[in-house]
Formats: C-alpha cells, structure tokens, sequence
C-alpha cells in the first residue's frame, strides 16, 4: 500500500478580499496545498489559525486595526508550530528586519511569480526560511547599517564547536534536514542542537538565531 502525503495546510490573513481569493485560487490549482482559510484582519486570523492549525500562513504586513507584526508575534504564542510568512508590497528593509527578528519564517513580495510564491511555500512548510530575492541585499545592507549594538562575545562562547556549525547553517537558512545531511548527523540530534542554541542565545526561534549569527559576523567584520 503507498504511503499518501497530506497536502501542506496554507492560511491566508490579508484585509483585501480580491487579493486572498487570487492566492486562494493560485494555491489550489496544486494538489500539493490546501487552503484552509482566511481571514481579513488580525484578530480574526489568530482565531482561525488557533482553530485550524495550519502548517504555513500567509500574513499581510499593513493592516487597519492589528498590525501584521502584532498579529505575527500573537501568532507565535498561539500557533508555534505554524510557520508564519509575511507577504506584503512593502520593500522596506526595516520591516523586513523587523519581521525577520520578530520570527517570521519568510518575507515575499506580493508581485512574485507563482512558481516562486509556491516553491516558498514549500520550503517555509519544511522549516527553512524564505525571503524574497529582491529584498536579501536589503536585508543585509540593513544589518551593516544597524545600530544595534553586537551581541556580548559570551553569548556565542556558550555554545559548543557543533552548535556554532549549527548556528552558521541557521544563517544559511538551511532545514533540519539540510543541516543533517551536511554534518552527517540524524534530523533528531539537530533537532537537539537547535534547541540548545536558541536556549543557549535567548532567543525564540531559527530565524532570530539566523538574524543573530549574520549581525555578529558584520559587526565582528567591521
């Protein structure tokens, strides 16, 4: 008897009725993925992703009432095991870098092509992280530009050799899967790794530990 895949379970929170009936539309032309809902404002979406479960939403940045940053962190409270993308027409790299260090699994644009828009989806469902090509220049002229101050050197001194090659696959962006084929090691020990380096560093999810390992290596560079 052959194994059957479940399709990926997608959610769309945008305020533009037209818009999310696009995405909708797109989406279901492939077998692959199963829109199970939408939603036209924040509140409205943590409620259904609570409901739902889905494995990837899709989130509008600017939105009246809840932000999208607002709705994303609550959404990672609620739903940690979602993976939340933002899709918006912003290409502001501040709020790329805010999104990103809130923990959102992705940032795209809301002009991509579809094969883009699902091959994303894709990898955002298999826990790598997303951004749209023409915002990673953005992103790490923003990072070089930042004032943040660099993470204390004893932060990365509490992680052992392993978990800093870890770390440098998190900037990559690389999947469990990825990292475990590229160090030869089982999806559940870097399951563990992970962990531990977010533990290790405060943070909460793989993609601060992304936005954290490219920052110190810009201020350790400069």
């Amino acid at each position: 008897m052959e194994e059957t895949t479940l399709p990926i379970s997608v959610l769309l929170i945008d305020d533009h009725t037209l818009f999310r009936s696009g995405i909708r539309s797109l989406l279901q032309r492939h077998p692959e993925f199963d829109v199970v809902g939408e939603a036209a404002d924040g509140v409205e979406g943590i409620k259904r992703a609570k409901q739902l479960k889905p494995q990837v939403v899709l989130l509008d940045l600017n939105m009246p009432g809840m932000s999208g940053l607002e709705t994303l962190q609550l959404l990672l409270q609620d739903c940690p095991d979602s993976a939340i993308v933002m899709l918006t027409v912003s290409e502001d790299a501040q709020d790329l870098a805010a999104a990103l260090k809130a923990g959102a699994s992705g940032y795209l644009l809301k002009n991509i092509d579809t094969d883009y828009l699902t091959r994303a989806v894709r990898r955002a469902a298999a826990g790598e992280t997303v951004v749209a090509e023409a915002m990673t220049s953005k992103l790490v002229a923003q990072l070089q530009a930042g004032t943040r101050p660099a993470e204390p050197a004893s932060d990365l001194d509490r992680l052992t050799p392993r978990e800093k090659e870890i770390l440098d696959c998190l900037a990559r962006g690389e999947s469990n899967k990825v990292i475990a084929r590229s160090l030869d090691l089982s999806e559940s020990t870097v399951k563990i790794h992970v962990q531990n380096v977010l533990k290790k560093l405060n943070l909460s999810s793989r993609v601060q530990a992304a936005v954290f390992a490219v920052e110190h290596r810009r201020a350790q560079q400069g």
